[in-house]
């Protein structure tokens, strides 16, 4: 086994224990009662759906909510997206969206600063996973096209 294999290893087993962590205890899932956009998006290869709401005020995302019925990679994104979105200006969450939207190209990293979503980064050799990783920033993007800088719609 090279220096390089044995510290991979656990790297990927750490990053299988984020993204089970996501599928099973998904964050900020939910609907919100006065959503400023809602989204709804399905992957029509695998049937992955998912329900998402923003509510933005002062040009930042307050709330981001989603629902959704898919397999682990699909729900634990969504999760980790609504976690990483949360709380930041519309342009923050456009640049942190190209980073991820760059990694599932599979460009060169590293994508240390994305944190947590760093942890999918194995599913862009994966084609027909990269739709379901990038459906629920499908539709925050569909939502956030929608707003002014100051988040009106």
């Amino acid at each position: 086994m090279s220096s390089e294999d044995r510290y991979s290893i656990p790297l990927q087993e750490l990053y299988k224990q984020v993204i089970l962590d996501h599928h099973s205890r998904p964050r900020n899932r939910g609907l919100l009662p006065d959503p400023d956009t809602t989204v709804h998006l399905e992957n029509p290869t695998c049937g992955d759906t998912i329900d998402l709401q923003l509510k933005v005020e002062e040009g930042r995302l307050r709330e981001v909510r989603w629902q959704g019925r898919g397999c682990s990679i699909s729900m634990a994104s969504a999760s980790m997206m609504s976690e990483a979105l949360k709380g930041k200006t519309l342009e923050e969450a456009r640049r942190i969206m190209e980073r991820f939207r760059a990694m599932m190209r599979g460009d060169a990293g590293p994508f240390r600063d994305l944190g947590e979503i760093q942890s999918l980064q194995g599913v862009a050799r994966y084609p027909v996973r990269i739709k379901c990783a990038t459906l629920a920033w499908n539709a925050v993007e569909m939502g956030m096209s929608g707003l002014d800088p100051e988040g009106r719609s």
